[in-house]
């Protein structure tokens, strides 16, 4: 009889032990995004005529000669990566659409940068469209980069030097520079929620290969 009750108490011992170290475990669910829940803004100045090279059928490519267009203004964390979609089904009304299509070069892109990025800003989508129109005010496009007609060569690390020279305030490790193959895709410009200049968070960083890239004419 003791040795079948000292059994029994042995599995129930093993039993709490063993939901004792489930309930303990870490969850690895990442917490859902929040609006307003962010450390800093990255502004992305997309170069229309590298996207144009293959999004031909696009509205912005149908000869507007555009040069550096406003891809968008995205939330960051300092320590890596950004909040995305934190409103489900929030559509523009009228009015905020029409500011929008004065910041943004297609209403498609208006729609997927409100959506993904715009909803996390915490702001709503007048702010948010508010926002973005003066942090696109507050970045001078160098001359050397301003639309022309033949291709243009340059490194990467002159291109952030033209990006620091038109605006003092940027920092070495304030601006980065994405390729896309060996054509120049975007500027990416980081700043803090007043939209004053700052360090680019981890993760932000120039992404070209060495040597010369090719800087598109416009369309």
């Amino acid at each position: 009889m003791k040795q079948n009750l000292s059994v029994v108490m042995l599995v129930v011992l093993m039993i709490g032990f063993i939901g004792t170290g489930v309930a303990n475990e870490p969850s690895q669910t990442r917490a859902a995004p929040v609006g307003g829940v962010f450390d800093y803004y990255v502004l992305s100045l997309s170069w229309s005529p590298t996207f144009c090279l293959t999004h031909q059928s696009d509205p912005q490519c149908s000869g507007k000669g555009y040069g550096f267009v406003l891809h968008g203004l995205w939330p960051q964390y300092a320590s890596g990566g950004w909040p995305q979609f934190c409103s489900a089904g929030v559509p523009l009304n009228a009015g905020e659409r029409e500011k929008g299509l004065t910041l943004f070069p297609t209403g498609k892109l208006l729609e997927h940068e409100w959506s993904k990025h715009g909803t996390c800003s915490g702001l709503g989508a007048m702010g948010y469209l508010e926002v973005t129109d003066r942090a696109v005010g507050a970045v001078e496009i160098p001359a050397q980069l301003q639309p022309f007609n033949a291709s243009h060569y340059f490194k990467a690390e002159e291109v952030v030097r033209l990006f620091r020279q038109s605006n003092p305030g940027i920092g070495p490790d304030g601006v980065a520079v994405i390729c896309r193959g060996p054509q120049l895709s975007e500027v990416r410009v980081c700043m803090d929620k007043d939209l004053a200049f700052t360090s680019c968070g981890k993760g932000v960083k120039t992404q070209c290969r060495e040597g010369e890239i090719r800087v598109p004419p416009v369309r």
